[in-house]
């Protein structure tokens, strides 16, 4: 099929409707068989339990053009796990695995002009969604919701592309202790919102939240998960003591490249705030930004800088490899690349 007449290398990390999108709907204790829809609008209730008690999760992936032209997507099954757990921790029926990705395969391949040609710089952003649409007043799970899957083709998340980026310690918490810190909910973004304007407006990409409840752990920012390297080489990864950093499938995924690929040290530990000064590399990892190396970081009473000028070797060379599989110019010996049937 002929692509799309996009300037490809140019596109932002913005949404413009596609060909397709993907719906089902959940009544009377059930999911539909789904279909595709050229309706990217939601028509709801007004007391629809979106609006009244936040009953929403979502993902995010990507679909790709390989270096031999084929239309691939990177661990569609983990993102159906991950959704199926966040949809459950809110009371939510989880839409089905195996549908998952079908779904997601079924409006790629849907879309297959949108998706970006191979060497442009821009993917397909895939993002299904789950909303509750069934009426409800009392404080109570809704009995109806509708799981949508949208696709748009973007460029990079953060405008400098890999150039190290700023971040401030936001004096906001991103969520609470054993909450929802540690699912895909779009109540722990909202919480983010009015932090990151304000750190954008002081010229920050992003923030970085630390735990809340002694402050002192690092925990993630706005849309990404922290990696360091210490002086040793070894990839050093911030977990929760309580439950509340969300499990990224970017992070794992590079967690297994640095042990498995390049033979590399890794420890997941809590991270403490004060001990950043010692590490020589720093990035935030995630399915839009993948890895994005962060140059400084500034609190209320210090700077810690990792180089503004030049992106860290490791960084660079774990982008690389976790890039070249999804883009078939490596080897996959994971098996993680997911081909589209066109």
């Amino acid at each position: 099929m002929q692509k799309k007449n996009l300037d490809w290398s140019s596109l932002s990390f913005s949404y413009q409707k596609t060909d397709y999108s993907y719906v089902s709907w959940y009544k009377n204790g059930a999911w539909d068989e789904g279909a595709l829809t050229e309706d990217h609008s939601l028509a709801l209730s007004e007391c629809a339990g979106i609006f009244h008690y936040c009953q929403e999760v979502f993902e995010g992936l990507k679909a790709y053009t390989t270096k031999d032209g084929d239309i691939v997507c990177f661990r569609p099954d983990q993102n159906a796990h991950r959704m199926a757990d966040s949809a459950r921790r809110i009371c939510m029926p989880a839409f089905p695995e195996d549908r998952f990705v079908e779904a997601v395969e079924k409006v790629v391949r849907a879309n297959v002009a949108w998706v970006p040609p191979f060497g442009s710089g821009a993917t397909l952003y895939v993002r299904p969604f789950m909303v509750a649409t069934g009426d409800v007043i009392g404080v109570k799970p809704a009995d109806e919701y509708q799981f949508r899957i949208l696709v748009t083709p973007v460029g990079a998340y953060y405008k400098g592309g890999m150039k190290p980026v700023k971040l401030q310690v936001s004096e906001y918490d991103r969520a609470a202790p054993h909450g929802t810190g540690n699912i895909k909910a779009g109540l722990n973004y909202a919480m983010s919102l009015y932090p990151s304007v304000q750190a954008h407006s002081l010229g920050y990409a992003d923030n970085m939240y630390l735990d809340p409840q002694t402050r002192s752990f690092v925990e993630e920012s706005g849309g990404a998960n922290f990696l360091f390297v210490n002086e040793a080489g070894t990839l050093v990864v911030p977990q929760s003591a309580t439950d509340s950093i969300l499990p990224s499938i970017t992070r794992r995924s590079l967690v297994d490249v640095a042990q498995k690929l390049l033979g590399m040290k890794v420890e997941q530990r809590p991270v403490r705030f004060d001990e950043l000064n010692q590490f020589v590399e720093c990035g935030m990892c995630g399915t839009a930004a993948v890895i994005s190396p962060v140059g400084q970081i500034d609190s209320a009473d210090k700077s810690i800088v990792y180089g503004m000028e030049e992106v860290g070797p490791v960084m660079r060379k774990l982008r690389e490899n976790l890039l070249g599989i999804q883009s078939g110019e490596l080897k996959d010996s994971f098996g993680w690349v997911h081909r589209i049937t066109l």
